[in-house]
């Protein structure tokens, strides 16, 4: 069956490539992303608006574009979303502010928007990419994992709350990937952002890879969407080897605190 989907973030990464895919099945896609006029990286076949995530105007009239080009909605993925690390007492508070506002209320103004129209329809499926980093929580990401733990909790809430008006909601939580996410890294922990550029450039997946498991979730309408070994081992080892996943923790944070020049008796217990 076609769908009509919106898919935020979607003229690179993960949001592209989801559209690409959606293109290819046959689905009306609508991307959108920040810039004013139509990125030659947006799919063929793909409909594009400019859309802020942080911004409830925008929202208001991408939902009127598509009550009014398509009739309604049967599908929305909010992928878009930036990559943010800093021990607590170096990130600025006005990094957590920004990633804050994209990452999570980004999401949530994309969740407030649709509902109305889904309960409506009395259908549709909401998608919200999270990241691994929601389900497990490293030392020196405390900001991103705050936002992506958010959007999970967020997600568990609304499957239960939007349940009964036949409305579905997944969240993807994929570990590292190569992608452009490591280009919106921004602040004062330059430490922490080039261990993150590092995993997500030298990752052994890319952005495709991860779309075909997506889509492959979405399909059969799964809660969590997990795309590798790695996250699958890190959610279930937290969950049923709780002392194990405990000690690994304490030792990345030993690790962190030993690079960054702390002495035994200053930093560590």
């Amino acid at each position: 069956m076609t769908r009509r989907a919106l898919v935020t973030g979607g003229a690179s990464g993960l949001g592209r490539a989801l559209v690409t895919l959606l293109v290819a099945r046959g689905d009306r896609v609508l991307a959108v992303d920040l810039a004013d006029e139509r990125p030659d990286s947006v799919p063929d076949g793909a409909e594009y608006r400019r859309l802020d995530v942080r911004s409830q105007q925008d929202w208001d009239a991408a939902l009127a574009w598509v009550r009014e080009e398509w009739g309604g909605l049967d599908l929305l993925v909010n992928n878009a979303g930036i990559a943010t690390g800093g021990r607590i007492e170096v990130e600025a508070m006005a990094d957590w502010e920004r990633v804050v506002s994209i990452n999570l209320l980004g999401v949530a103004r994309g969740c407030h928007t649709v509902t109305p129209l889904f309960k409506e329809q009395r259908s549709g499926h909401i998608v919200n990419v999270a990241s691994l980093a929601g389900l497990v929580h490293g030392p020196g990401m405390s900001s991103y994992n705050a936002t992506k733990a958010g959007v999970v909790a967020l997600s568990e809430t609304l499957g239960f709350e939007l349940g009964p008006w036949g409305i579905d909601v997944s969240v993807v939580c994929p570990a590292f990937f190569r992608t452009n996410l490591h280009e919106s890294f921004a602040g004062k922990d330059t430490a922490m952002q080039e261990a993150g550029v590092r995993l997500i450039t030298q990752a052994s997946v890319d952005a495709a890879d991860i779309a075909k498991i997506v889509l492959d979730g979405i399909e059969r309408k799964r809660s969590v969407i997990l795309t590798d070994r790695l996250g699958k081992q890190a959610y279930y080892g937290k969950r049923f080897l709780r002392p194990l996943y405990d000690r690994t923790m304490v030792a990345q944070a030993k690790r962190l605190a030993r690079k960054a020049g702390a002495g035994p008796g200053e930093y560590l217990p």
